[in-house]
């Protein structure tokens, strides 16, 4: 029996109500809070009812809420200055902004190398990995938002001269756990790879060391392959890409790498759930509840529709939240930035009969995001024409972007004459817990990781308890829809490519890779993502992780046909910290679960 229902109430309710709160009053009080006027209120409160577009859940648990804590998920720090009075008020603003509720990305490759002279002090740095452990021991100390753990971003360039020890960082067991690393690699770099160039290690003008590209690569290949860690991020074609080229150079990431932002940069998140979309059409006289005699489809006229009332509603949340610090509201007041994305994709895809990662299902999906992507656009130049361009809005500039120039040439004229009232509106989050909340349905733009699986639940006392969950599609429509491990890596970043052509930011989505891949093969799928115009690439593979014990149950209430079922019979939580394979008793805003791959931002 699928006990989804209990698990969303045992554990998003309490993330995301207030005491007492029931679900109707919590969606009511977001409306309400978000509203322009009593029309705008009914149309977001009958959409979030439905739950056919899921807030982030900073602003389901903050907006109109009495606790203190910001709407927004994630933040960038400022640029760490590299000096000890620069690296302490990095380190203040960094607690600052977990206590408040957001999780945080940080550029360490500002400060010098190990070993490096402090002429002043006539001593040698201890490098930015040394530091790094502060920022960590901190955020172990800092319970965010009252009930979660803070979780960061670690970004190093790779041309940094200490990348190297950057790369093994986390490897023993323990360290650097509240961090998701990635290495920020430059098109010079991936240059020097494929024609197997040396490769300029330096800082600050000074050239530290000359390496093999190649050899460095296989090194961040090997790690990953190993450990699923660090992430690589291709900067250059971030901030290529970035509608805000024109003021702002972006060096690192918020924790799940689906929004590079500048220093102070915040970024405000939520999803339409593509299941809720779905329309049942019957065949003829025959039964409707029958579903072998209808018809599945899309409703685009309903999902366009919904559009425009949320970019105003999310548009509101800019100025009617807190932040944890004055430059993070300025920033965000002077931009407006957005990340309004999908989850339920998987699911929505093969109930469409749509199998995941195919020809089909991938020409839906560009037809459903251009929907949204023109849409937003529209929905946001209409918003500047009633409340003004964001204040550094700059016509020419901006509509000269690369991003914006792959938009309809009537949508860049209307940009030209009126503004637009956002400087970016697309993204794709993880949604780990809000996907849960809507009835376990797909996260984002990922598969399933398994149509079944028992699922721990901390109890009163400090106990686990076992519920047994399975997957949306499969439970409402009998959907056996592909599992991620029953899609080819090729597929998945396929998947990413397309998502990533079409999002103005970028695309959380792990690609997951099985036992048959060769490390060569596994190396050539990063230079696939970055060829196919992707901000990034993370990869996942199984077997990397000693412990994470999945056993498919080979029968389930006597039924001969089995149902896969993911047990978790392992002695570690079902949730994990950044660190892949370390447990954490309260779970980070972002991780990679080792027992299953799935990837997620604590929403």
């Amino acid at each position: 029996m699928n006990q989804i229902k209990e698990v969303m109430e045992l554990e998003c309710a309490p993330k995301y109500l207030q005491q007492g709160e029931s679900f109707h009053e919590g969606m009511s009080r977001i409306a309400d809070t978000l509203k322009d006027s009593p029309e705008h209120f009914k149309q977001t409160q009958e959409i979030l009812l439905n739950q056919r577009f899921l807030p982030a859940g900073r602003i389901q648990a903050s907006v109109g809420a009495a606790r203190q804590t910001t709407a927004f998920n994630c933040f960038a720090s400022d640029t760490i200055e590299d000096s000890m009075s620069g690296i302490m008020v990095a380190l203040s603003d960094a607690a600052e902004t977990m206590r408040l509720g957001g999780g945080d990305g940080f550029d360490f490759s500002t400060l010098r190398p190990k070993g490096d002279l402090i002429k002043s002090l006539g001593s040698t740095s201890s490098g930015p990995i040394s530091f790094m452990g502060v920022w960590d021991a901190m955020c172990e100390t800092i319970k965010s938002a009252g009930h979660r753990r803070g979780a960061m971003m670690g970004v190093m360039r790779v041309d940094h001269p200490d990348i190297e020890e950057f790369i093994t960082c986390k490897q023993q067991n323990g360290k650097l756990t509240n961090f998701n690393i990635s290495v920020a690699v430059t098109d010079k770099f991936i240059a020097a790879v494929k024609e197997d160039l040396p490769f300029e290690l330096s800082f600050e003008g000074v050239v530290h060391n000359v390496v093999s590209a190649r050899m460095l690569w296989n090194k961040i290949m090997r790690n990953t392959w190993e450990h699923a860690e660090p992430g690589v991020l291709f900067m250059d074609k971030i901030n290529q890409k970035n509608n805000m080229w024109y003021l702002e150079t972006i060096a690192t990431t918020n924790p799940c790498a689906e929004q590079p932002l500048p220093p102070n940069g915040a970024c405000l998140l939520g999803s339409f759930n593509l299941t809720k979309y779905i329309i049942q059409e019957a065949v003829g006289d025959d039964d409707p509840l029958d579903l072998s005699s209808v018809v599945m489809s899309f409703d685009y006229n309903k999902f366009q529709h919904d559009i425009t009332p949320i970019v105003r509603m999310m548009d509101n949340v800019v100025d009617r939240t807190i932040y944890p610090l004055d430059a993070q509201r300025l920033e965000a007041e002077s931009k407006r930035r957005m990340g309004l994305g999908v989850t339920g994709v998987a699911n929505a895809a093969e109930i469409l009969g749509l199998p995941y990662g195919s020809e089909e299902m991938l020409l839906w999906m560009r037809q459903v995001m251009t929907l949204l992507r023109d849409t937003a656009y529209i929905a946001s130049v209409g918003l500047a024409v009633e409340k003004g361009p964001f204040p550094l809005f700059d016509a020419g500039h901006y509509v000269s972007g690369e991003f914006i120039q792959t938009l309809p040439e009537e949508i860049q004229t209307l940009i030209s004459q009126h503004g637009i009232r956002n400087s970016h509106l697309l993204s794709i989050a993880p949604t780990g817990t809000i996907s849960l909340w809507a009835q376990n349905i797909s996260s984002g733009i990922e598969p399933p990781f398994a149509l079944a699986y028992n699922r721990k639940i901390r109890q009163d006392g400090g106990s686990f308890k076992e519920y047994y969950v399975e997957d949306y599609a499969y439970s409402e429509y009998g959907v056996k829809g592909r599992t991620s491990d029953e899609i080819s890596a090729q597929d998945h970043i396929k998947v990413l490519c397309l998502a990533s052509e079409l999002v103005d930011s970028a695309c959380s989505k792990t690609c997951n890779v099985g036992d048959h891949i060769t490390f060569d093969e596994f190396k050539d799928l990063y230079i696939m993502a970055y060829d196919g115009g992707a901000s990034g690439c993370t990869t996942f593979r199984p077997s990397s992780f000693e412990g994470a014990i999945l056993t498919k149950i080979e029968e389930k209430d006597g039924d001969s046909e089995a149902d896969p079922v993911v047990d978790t019979e392992s002695q570690q939580e079902l949730d994990f910290s950044t660190g892949p394979g370390t447990t954490n008793t309260d779970a980070g805003a972002c991780f990679i679960n080792p027992l299953t791959g799935e990837r997620s931002c604590s929403d």
